[in-house]
C-alpha cells in the first residue's frame, strides 16, 4: 500500500458523509471531468496525485510573510505602489482561516443544495471604500513574458471567481478586478550564487461569478444520480484507466483462450466448405 495515496477514502469523507465539503478544488475537477469528479466524491477514489510543487509553495509562504508585513502596519506593499493600486491587504481575524484550505478556508453553506463550498485563499487586500480585492498567487519561469493567455489558465481565473463569489456570500463587498501576484523565476543569471531571483508583477483579472451558482447546481444533479457519468475525451485519466483495463481483457488467459477457439473454429469451417 502506498504511504500517501489511499484509494478507498472513509466514507465520512466522501459526498454525504460528515466530513465531506465542496471545495474550489473538485469544483474545478467537475469542470474537468465530470466522471472523475464522481467516482471521487461519490465512490471516494481520488485521482492519484503529483509530486508536490514545493518551490511554489515556498514561494507563496515567503509572499504571505511579506505581504503580512505591510497587514500588521496597515501601509502599501511596494507592489500597489508600482503598480499605482490605492489598497492595503486586508487585516481581519479569520485571515489564517480564510487561508487554510484543509481544515477551513472560506465557507458558505449554499442553501438550495445544503453543500457547504470552501476554498482557501492567498490573500485579500482593501481599498479605502471598504471593498475587498481578491489576490492570488502564483509562480513560474519562462523567458517569455508571463500573462494569462494560455487556455490552461482558465483554470486561475476559475479560481479567483469562486473566491469573490465565496466572500461576497460572506457579505463583503468584492470587487470585479482581482490581481495574480505572479513571480518568474530568472533564468538569465550569470550563476546561480544558492539563491534564486524572480521577477515578481500584478497582473489584473475582472472576473465573473455567474457560472458558479449553476454549476454548484449542477454537481448536486450529478452526486444525487446514481449512473456514474461518461468518460471525458479530454481527460487523460479516464483515457489511461479505460485503456489498462482494455490491454488486461486482450491479454487475459480467458480472453486468448476465446480468441485461439474462435480462430480453430473458423480455420476448421474453412477445411470443411472448401
Amino acid at each position: 500500500m502506498p504511504q500517501y495515496y489511499k484509494p478507498k477514502r472513509n466514507s465520512n469523507w466522501n459526498y454525504g458523509g460528515p466530513n465531506w465539503r465542496l471545495s474550489r478544488s473538485k469544483i474545478e475537477l467537475f469542470k474537468n471531468c465530470k466522471r472523475c469528479f464522481y467516482i471521487d466524491n461519490k465512490l471516494g477514489t481520488a485521482r492519484p496525485r503529483g509530486f508536490p510543487f514545493n518551490l511554489n509553495s515556498a514561494v507563496d509562504a515567503l509572499l504571505k510573510k511579506e505581504f503580512d508585513i505591510h497587514r500588521a502596519e496597515g501601509s502599501q506593499h511596494p507592489l500597489m505602489k508600482r503598480y499605482g493600486l490605492d489598497a492595503v491587504p486586508f487585516k481581519h481575524l479569520k485571515m489564517d482561516e480564510w487561508r487554510d484550505a484543509l481544515k477551513a478556508g472560506v465557507q458558505y453553506k449554499h442553501p438550495e443544495t445544503e453543500m457547504m463550498i470552501s476554498g482557501g485563499i492567498d490573500d485579500v487586500w482593501v481599498q479605502p471604500n471598504g471593498e475587498l480585492i481578491i489576490a492570488d498567487y502564483k509562480a513560474t519561469s519562462k523567458e517569455e513574458e508571463v500573462t494569462l493567455d494560455a487556455d490552461w489558465q482558465d483554470g486561475y481565473k476559475r479560481q479567483m471567481e469562486i473566491y469573490q463569489w465565496l466572500f461576497r456570500k460572506n457579505g463583503f463587498a468584492v470587487s470585479d478586478t482581482g490581481y495574480f501576484v505572479y513571480a518568474n523565476g530568472l533564468t538569465d543569471k550569470k550563476a546561480f550564487d544558492a539563491k534564486l531571483e524572480f521577477d515578481i508583477k500584478l497582473i489584473p483579472y475582472t472576473g465573473n461569478t455567474d457560472w458558479v451558482e449553476p454549476v454548484i447546481l449542477a454537481i448536486k444533479q450529478c452526486l444525487d444520480d446514481s449512473r456514474i457519468p461518461k468518460e471525458s475525451n479530454e481527460c487523460e485519466y479516464c483515457l489511461y484507466a479505460d485503456t489498462i483495463k482494455e490491454r488486461i481483457t486482450e491479454n487475459s488467459p480467458k480472453t486468448k483462450q476465446v480468441k485461439d477457439e474462435v480462430k480453430q473454429n473458423t480455420e476448421d469451417l474453412k477445411q470443411t466448405l472448401f
